[in-house]
């Protein structure tokens, strides 16, 4: 058994993926914001865990992560102010990493989007610029980090049902680019379990290809 925490433990991914991950044996912490979620969270089997990562500390967050063997960092601000964007995509999400180090959870999983890096070609005042220049900031700073990390980089998110099949890709965020939210966390359980996904940046979206093969063949 796997002690496994995830940042952004209410979102529809992570949701998902504490079900996936607590079916299959695991152990599951699911951080979150607002005393509310905590009941619908709990029903995934997983354990609610209150952090603001806007405000909290490295220090907080490492000692939410005490005993946990990886992280999942699943949370985003959802749009707003560029400043509240940057506060969690870039900030928090950099003090995670710095938590995770302190805190001996050596397995770090970013779910970024296809396309994620300083290359992103958004345009500065698009509404999407801040989010692409987090990411951009939070990826790099995470690959420069001694954990073993993957970042997953899936294509436009839909509510579609999961189908277990994708398709890796190389960096294009044109049309096409479906991925069901629940395809991300089926991806998401599997890299955790796939030592050799780590030092991997995975691009993918909605295919074909059982998953297990896909990502047998990113290695």
């Amino acid at each position: 058994m796997t002690k496994i925490a995830i940042f952004g433990g209410h979102g529809k991914v992570a949701m998902e993926l504490a079900r996936i991950l607590m079916a299959t044996g695991h152990q599951v912490t699911s951080v979150i914001r607002k005393p509310e979620q905590q009941a619908e969270v709990a029903g995934t089997g997983a354990q609610p865990v209150l952090l603001d990562l806007a405000a909290a500390t490295t220090l907080e967050m490492a000692e939410a992560l005490r005993g946990h063997d990886a992280v999942v960092w699943s949370a985003g601000a959802g749009g707003g102010a560029p400043e509240h964007t940057y506060a969690v995509d870039r900030d928090a999400a950099i003090r995670s990493m710095d938590a995770a180090v302190l805190a001996g959870a050596s397995r770090f999983v970013m779910v970024s989007y296809m396309g994620a890096g300083p290359d992103h070609r958004v345009p500065e005042g698009d509404g999407f610029y801040a989010y692409a220049e987090a990411k951009a900031a939070a990826d790099a700073y995470l690959r420069g980090t001694g954990l073993a990390w993957t970042i997953l980089g899936p294509g436009s998110l839909t509510d579609s049902p999961a189908t277990g099949t994708i398709e890796l890709s190389p960096i294009d965020i044109s049309e096409g680019n479906d991925t069901a939210r629940d395809n991300v966390a089926l991806v998401v359980a599997a890299v955790l379990d796939l030592p050799a996904t780590a030092g991997r940046t995975i691009d993918f979206r909605d295919g074909a290809t059982p998953l297990a093969e896909a990502l047998a063949a990113s290695v």
